[in-house]
């Protein structure tokens, strides 16, 4: 069974890594990369999203704007002010707390099968709550080398 800790402590550790980074430093794409932290904070809600409830054939559970804007194969559209960083903040663990109690609802029944993109097909949603924490890990790397790349360019 899930244990929605399994997701909130990591991202609580992530959340800690970007902790005293500014709007700009959030915001910032450096040399090399194709996206940016506030980015890549706003992925892990909309592919929690995404496996969760889209696959489920279920509706997010978040706006829009911090759903299809962050999307795979997307990158980062627009400069994200200090006030939308706070909330994708409180979203990110949010997020996880609305996942949980939609699960003890029992709202994911109607899970079909489909092919990940890391090439393992998920049968069931017990087996996509499996591969939420590959996801989560994979992206915490990313945000690791981001920030040391974001603090060697903007000091």
């Amino acid at each position: 069974m899930f244990k929605s800790e399994f997701i909130k402590q990591p991202r609580k550790f992530i959340l800690n890594q970007v902790e005293g980074l500014t709007t700009e430093q959030l915001n910032h794409i450096p040399t090399g990369f194709n996206n940016n932290l506030v980015w890549n904070l706003a992925h892990l809600i909309s592919g929690q999203q995404g496996i969760c409830y889209t696959r489920a054939g279920l509706p997010f559970v978040v706006e829009d704007k911090y759903y299809t804007p962050f999307r795979p194969d997307t990158k980062p559209e627009r400069f994200i002010d200090t006030e939308e960083i706070a909330h994708i903040k409180e979203l990110f663990l949010s997020s996880i707390d609305r996942l949980e109690a939609d699960m003890q609802a029992n709202i994911f029944t109607n899970y079909p099968a489909w092919l990940s993109r890391y090439g393992t097909t998920i049968n069931s949603f017990n087996e996509a709550m499996e591969l939420l924490p590959f996801h989560e890990g994979l992206h915490c790397g990313y945000i690791m080398a981001l920030k040391r790349a974001v603090l060697n360019e903007l000091v």
